[in-house]
This record gives C-alpha cells, structure tokens and sequence, in this order.
C-alpha cells in the first residue's frame, strides 16, 4: 500500500482504547512492511528520539509512535515538534497527546502540522452511536434496544463494549436480540475459578475477563481463580508439547482422560515459549494475590489477560 498523504498525525484525546485504535489504524493504512518504534514520552531520551526521527539510510517505510506526550519534557517537546514540521522522508510520526499535562500548551503548535484523530471519552448519547458503529463494522445493525441492553449490561468503557459486541456477534452469527444480550451475561452470572481457566488458556480474553469480573463480584475469592489458572496453566505445560492416547497420557499424569483429551486440544496452541512467560505470570499473581503488595482484583485481571494473550 502507498503512503498515506500526511506523515504526521496527532492522537488527541484521554481515552486510551480509542488512541489505540486510531494508533493502530493509521500503522495499518501505511503498510505491513513498516517498521514501527514505540516510545513512552516519560522515558525516551533525547538521543533515542533524535535517532528515531532522523532520516534513514535505508529508504525503508517507518513508523514512530510517540505516546503521553502531554508527560514529555521540554527537550524532547521541541525535538518532537521539529520532527513533525519536517518529517524524514519514508516516516510517518503518530503522536498521542491527552489534551492536557505540562505540554498542552503545545497541542496548537502539533495540530498545525498534523492531521487530528479525536480520542476524547465519549458522553451517553455519543456511546450510543459509537456502539452502534461497532456493530456495524461487524456487518450487523442492531435494533436501539439492542444497544440499550449492552450498555445497561456493560457499563461505559469502551473496550469492554468493544469485546462485547465482537463476542456477541460470534456467539449469534450476527442475530442479536435484547434476549440474546441479557442471556450472554446472565451466562457468565455463576462462574468458577476452573470456568476462567478453560476460557483464559483457550485465548477467550473478552469472555475470560468478562467471567473473572462477574466472579469476583460474587464474592470467589482471588486466591481460588489463581489457583484454578495455575493448575490449568500446569496441564498445559505437560501436554502443549505432548502426543499420543489421551486415556493412557491421563493415566501417566494423574488427569481424567476427558480433562486430558480437553486440555490437549487447547494445548496445541500454545508455544513453549507461550508456556514459560505463563509460568512467570502464574508465580507473580501468586505472590500478588498471597498479599505481596498490589491489588489482588487487579493482578487476577491482568493475569487472565496476559494468559489468553499468551494462548493465541
């Protein structure tokens, strides 16, 4: 795919779901063979900046994302700004900045020289409509008591809307009804620790999640979900690189063949390499949920997450 007509573009507005869209979209209309280099506008230095923004030797399509830019220091303000009033040949710079921080004074100077994607948080009648969008970017149009039904179901943020409204076209093929919502999430109502497992290492993020927050207001304890991810975890690890009869492998391992049969399904595909970053975050959600410092909801979230992440 050619280049987009402008180079620089400006990702203004706090909500984090819709800058990461707007992000993401812009990297893919430049092309896959991009080569695209984060950096944290808190962290970078003004020498990583300085090279990311030069001209290249290489001729090559590149994209360089600036996130928090509202957090960065003087330096690399000016630095960024010179880079997106005369971008290098073959780059394209994204820029996000939340609108306010110490640099918002700058805001006026970047939109000048960038094309504007808005990613400010969305008020009611606007979360309507963007809900709406949604369902049609999946080739549905639902009916507005539809929508009313996922918001009432849902709450507000926008990427948990946008993973309900994926998963709910998936599971209806695209026939939802106000029936329908109400039965996806009274369907996540009574969950076990062992139900977010098979979700999580099935690489099921939205319905993974969507159980452990339904779980946790039930009141099951972040102890018990963590120790159900870590056996499951654990059956993953003996049989992701494992063939053979599931009767006799569950024997050997001490499994009831269908949980072996089960497990082996879903084991296949995962990595090893999948496997030992899991290992890691099961022994840190350990320690977290044991009372190591953090927030045990917090951590049993992020958890599920990275495990479903690991799982694709």
């Amino acid at each position: 795919m050619g280049r987009m007509l402008n180079p620089v573009h400006l990702v203004l507005g706090e909500d984090e779901f819709l800058a990461e869209r707007a992000t993401k979209a812009i990297i893919d209309a430049v092309g896959p063979a991009a080569e695209v280099s984060t950096f944290k506008a808190n962290e970078v230095s003004e020498g990583e900046l300085l090279m990311a923004t030069s001209p290249s030797l290489f001729a090559e399509e590149r994209v360089v994302v600036f996130t928090g830019a509202e957090l960065a220091g003087k330096e690399p303000t000016e630095l960024l700004l010179r880079a997106a009033v005369d971008p290098a040949p073959g780059m394209t710079l994204i820029i996000q900045h939340s609108g306010g921080g110490r640099q918002k004074a700058m805001v006026a100077k970047f939109k000048k020289a960038a094309e504007v994607h808005v990613a400010d948080p969305l008020k009611g009648k606007d979360r309507h409509t963007w809900v709406s969008n949604e369902f049609r970017r999946h080739g549905v149009r639902p009916t507005p008591d539809v929508i009313a039904a996922l918001l009432e179901s849902v709450g507000s943020d926008l990427r948990e809307l946008a993973a309900a409204v994926s998963q709910l076209v998936s599971d209806t093929d695209g026939e939802i009804t106000v029936k329908s919502v109400h039965a996806y999430y009274s369907g996540v109502a009574e969950v076990s620790g062992f139900d977010i497992a098979d979700q999580a290492v099935a690489g099921r993020a939205d319905r993974a999640l969507a159980s452990t927050r339904r779980a946790l207001q039930l009141g099951i304890s972040p102890v018990a979900i963590a120790a159900a991810l870590a056996r499951k975890v654990g059956d993953i690890a003996k049989l992701y690189n494992t063939r053979g009869n599931p009767d006799q492998l569950g024997r050997e391992l001490g499994m009831h063949p269908f949980v072996a049969k089960k497990t082996m399904q879903v084991a296949r595909n995962w990595s090893g390499d999948a496997v030992s970053e899991a290992v890691i975050v099961i022994a840190d959600l350990d320690a977290e949920v044991k009372g190591q410092g953090g927030d045990p909801d917090y951590a049993i979230e992020h958890a599920v997450r990275r495990i479903a992440e690991l799982a694709r």
